[in-house]
């Protein structure tokens, strides 16, 4: 019969420490500096709202929205009351979209009284700026919300040019409060400030 050999020889035993406590010390060390985590799951974040955001907005923002529930897209539309909704003139609108099924929020501009393609004239200090925006997906709705942003952050006044027309956009300060509201409370919701 053979002899039975010891498979935890000391030398073992010694080797098997120093790599345990090792193994054991970087796990504990990188536990602690879990900053970032890599995302595998090829998902889109750029509209992603979280929880509290939608909760905050919901139970102490959306007071000042007039809400308009689409059961057919599952999607809740909220427009700023500071905007007129009865005016004849042309004008146009954000709308905030809350999407609760896909946890996704976006902006939206929304024509009154005029179609797509929408011209804007933006007018600050000497400088002006044409914009001119199509009716697109959520991404190109985002990327116009952006371009509007910034020039709203440089106190901009605006014109919507129709059939040659200069008509003034968002000149009264309930607008104005209105369009800065909206913007920061869309930021706000997408953790984006």
């Amino acid at each position: 019969m053979a002899s039975k050999d010891p498979v935890l020889t000391p030398e073992l035993l010694k080797i098997l420490k120093i790599f345990g406590v090792a193994s054991i010390a970087l796990v504990l060390f990188f536990s602690f500096f879990d900053s970032y985590r890599a995302d595998n799951t090829g998902e889109d974040k750029t509209f992603r709202m979280t929880s509290s955001s939608r909760l905050f907005f919901l139970n102490l923002r959306a007071i000042d929205y007039q809400r308009e529930i689409r059961k057919d897209a599952g999607m809740t539309l909220f427009r700023h009351g500071g905007f007129s909704f009865d005016s004849d003139v042309p004008t146009v609108m954000l709308v905030l979209i809350l999407n609760t099924p896909k946890d996704e929020s976006y902006l939206y501009l929304e024509p009154q009284g005029t179609d797509w393609p929408l011209n804007i004239l933006a007018v600050w200090g000497d400088n002006q700026k044409a914009l001119d925006f199509n009716n697109g997906n959520k991404f190109d709705q985002f990327n116009q919300a952006e371009e509007l942003h910034a020039l709203v952050q440089k106190e901009a006044e605006f014109f919507l040019l129709v059939s040659g027309q200069k008509i003034p956009l968002w000149q009264t300060e309930s607008e104005k409060e209105a369009l800065k509201s909206t913007f920061e409370d869309y930021f706000r919701i997408l953790n984006n400030q």
